[in-house]
């Protein structure tokens, strides 16, 4: 019987933990918010959407920027005015139906919804490329309430660019009742923190 190189056994346990570093390192990476918009923007997976890392930005009441000039028309054709937002506390969705963390957070969305509206909380979603069939076909499938506007050519996200990115979607806004923007996660939601973003908006 042939003895165990002891030099070649350690080789091969070294060789392995590298590989093990090397895949934690590759990982951790991975997670890092280090230009991960951009990064996707160019890997051309043609999923046609620059996904969030559900980062959540808290801007405090002093550092808040004047209202948001939100107008535009929802796909019911009712118009939303600047004076619409005066008054409430606001949240507003970017989202269209091809989008895989869109509809993994409507539900979500919806029940929120259901829970602030009675204190006077109201949910806007915007779709950035939908045909009205399309959004009202994902209304019905995930039972939202709520109404979006029809933002195929841009205005409402124009009115607060610099706070959603171009192509970030989903992408959430909760807006105090002076209609400027308190927070924002970028990508998914997580329920508990968007209802206690909501929940701080309100209790200002």
């Amino acid at each position: 019987m042939q003895g165990t190189n002891p030099n070649t056994s350690r080789r091969s346990v070294l060789a392995a933990g590298g590989a093990a570093l090397a895949a934690l390192t590759l990982g951790l990476s991975a997670c890092a918010q280090e230009d991960a918009l951009a990064k996707q923007a160019k890997a051309g997976d043609n999923k046609n959407y620059v996904a969030g890392d559900g980062s959540v930005t808290e801007f405090a009441a002093a550092d808040r920027k004047a209202a948001v000039g939100i107008k535009g028309a929802l796909f019911d054709g009712t118009t939303v005015e600047p004076a619409d937002l005066q008054g409430k506390v606001t949240v507003l969705n970017f989202w269209f139906a091809a989008c895989a963390p869109c509809r993994v957070e409507a539900p979500l969305l919806e029940e929120l919804h259901q829970e602030f509206k009675d204190q006077g909380v109201q949910f806007y979603g915007v779709n950035l490329r939908d045909e009205k069939a399309t959004a009202e076909a994902f209304d019905k499938t995930f039972g939202l309430t709520y109404p979006s506007f029809n933002d195929k050519d841009g205005g409402v996200l124009l009115a607060v660019s610099g706070l959603v990115p171009p192509g970030a979607v989903p992408t959430t806004l909760v807006l105090d009742k002076a209609g400027r923007v308190a927070s924002r996660v970028l990508g998914e939601i997580e329920k508990g923190t968007l209802k206690a973003l909501i929940a701080a908006a309100v209790a200002e």
